[in-house]
């Protein structure tokens, strides 16, 4: 095990990276149960969609720690199966066979613009300020999504405001953030993942975790229901159809191009986001961006993994398969390599059967893992001269904006955005990378094509 994941090369040991894995699986775990309640909407059985979300993310979680060596997690990702349900079938009007036609598409194009390179030539067209506000920003975008998750900041008649503490579960969750932080504060070992035990077990009295353990989720009924998801991406109701209209061919492009966008900056965001400052992606990673290599470092093989996870799950029955910004609380614990990935994905397994026991643990012991994780992120701002506004403006759409969009690409596209405004106002557009050029372009273009839809 030390020999194959090269731990002590890493600065990590086995049971950190146990503790990591498991932190991030419990940090992700409500996929398990909030995918197929999105997905079953446009008419997916429930049980056949809750196997494709776990079998997709097993896959693509053992390709990630395996074959990359490193410690992120994949799963159908959220925003992206909301595209899927209310955009795509139901705004649009195509059918699910049709939408996961589309995701599977969605994929093929990942691995050949990861293959082709084009992926890493993003990541090194990217300024170094713009970097580090994307570090920042995963940060912002993390720790706001745990603030969210549990209702402290809630948005009552669409005004954003602090809710009231006389709920049992708003009170919990500030139990749990105030003692996982106190023992980071303390450099507790495994804080992250006690903060988790001790907050599930502190609800148990208060009403919030529920010991409740019995499932809808039959695992017989949802193998047979499998089989009505899989492979329906190539039925003639999935594929085929897709171009039967040439009239649609349009809306039909332009949505692939819509799924592909977000999903490729999701990654590249969270990679520089997590990988960066911690460590994960080193200076042969840099070298390796700088030499166009094949899949010779871990930054190669990472984006190669994520890039094959998205048309898996469409095989199965799921929208597009990403790395999970969730990967920063077992990162935070410690995880160093792709060991912590294959924990994760060995819990993904078990869910299958214990999903019932997965279920008890509540969003208020899991958010504080995300608030610690994204306040330690936000380091990462102070290395950007905020005195300087050619510098400023960019970085702060990349950061702030990114939790306030409540998207890392469109944090990433606003970024780019104001990048390149900036450099025309100075009269210096020689100095923006072409691939900045036509990124921002693309990003431009998929927010008229959104407008459209």
């Amino acid at each position: 095990m030390e020999r194959f994941f090269k731990l002590k090369e890493n600065g990590t040991k086995v049971s950190t990276e146990i503790t990591a894995g498991i932190t991030t699986f419990f940090a992700m775990a409500y996929i398990i149960f909030v995918n197929p309640q999105m997905l079953e909407q446009t008419g997916m059985p429930y049980g056949a969609v809750f196997l494709a979300t776990i079998i997709a993310a097993v896959i693509g979680t053992l390709v990630m720690g395996l074959f990359a060596n490193v410690p992120y997690a994949q799963a159908p990702g959220m925003g992206l199966n909301a595209f899927f349900t209310f955009t795509v079938c139901f705004g649009l009007g195509y059918s699910w066979q049709q939408a996961l036609a589309m995701v599977f598409l969605c994929g093929v194009i990942n691995i050949l613009i990861t293959v082709t390179k084009v992926r890493k030539l993003i990541i090194k067209a990217i300024p170094e300020s713009l970097q580090h506000a994307i570090s920042a920003g995963i940060g912002v975008f993390i720790a706001y999504l745990g603030l969210l998750n549990v209702g402290i900041i809630n948005f009552d008649a669409g005004i954003p405001s602090l809710s009231y503490f006389n709920d049992p579960a708003i009170l919990l969750a500030i139990i749990g953030i105030i003692i996982t932080l106190v023992l980071l504060i303390l450099n507790v070992k495994g804080a992250i993942m006690i903060g988790i035990i001790a907050t599930t077990i502190i609800g148990i009295p208060m009403n919030v975790t529920k010991l409740d353990f019995d499932s809808s989720i039959g695992v017989a009924e949802a193998f047979s229901q499998l089989g009505i998801t899989f492979g329906a991406a190539f039925s003639k109701e999935g594929l085929p159809s897709l171009f039967n209209d040439i009239s649609k061919l349009p809306t039909v492009l332009m949505t692939i191009f819509a799924f592909s966008l977000s999903d490729t900056f999701d990654t590249i965001g969270t990679f520089i986001g997590t990988g960066r400052r911690s460590g994960i992606f080193d200076e042969a990673d840099e070298r390796a961006l700088e030499e166009g290599a094949g899949f010779k470092s871990k930054m190669d093989k990472a984006l190669f993994a994520d890039s094959i996870a998205t048309s898996i799950g469409a095989i199965f029955g799921t929208s597009n398969t990403t790395t999970f910004v969730e990967s920063a609380a077992g990162i935070g614990a410690g995880g160093r390599t792709g060991l912590t990935s294959v924990v994760t994905a060995a819990l993904f397994i078990l869910s299958i059967f214990l999903a019932p026991i997965v279920g008890i643990v509540p969003d208020q012991a899991t958010a504080p893992a995300l608030i610690a994780v994204g306040i330690m992120m936000l380091s990462s701002l102070k290395e950007i001269d905020w005195s300087d506004l050619d510098v400023a403006i960019p970085t702060f759409f990349a950061s702030i904006f990114m939790g306030l969009s409540y998207s890392i690409s469109y944090g990433i596209a606003a970024g780019f955005i104001f990048y390149v405004i900036v450099k025309l106002s100075k009269g210096k557009a020689k100095e923006i990378n072409p691939v900045l050029w036509v990124s921002t372009i693309l990003f431009i273009l998929n927010f008229i094509i959104q407008a459209q839809l």
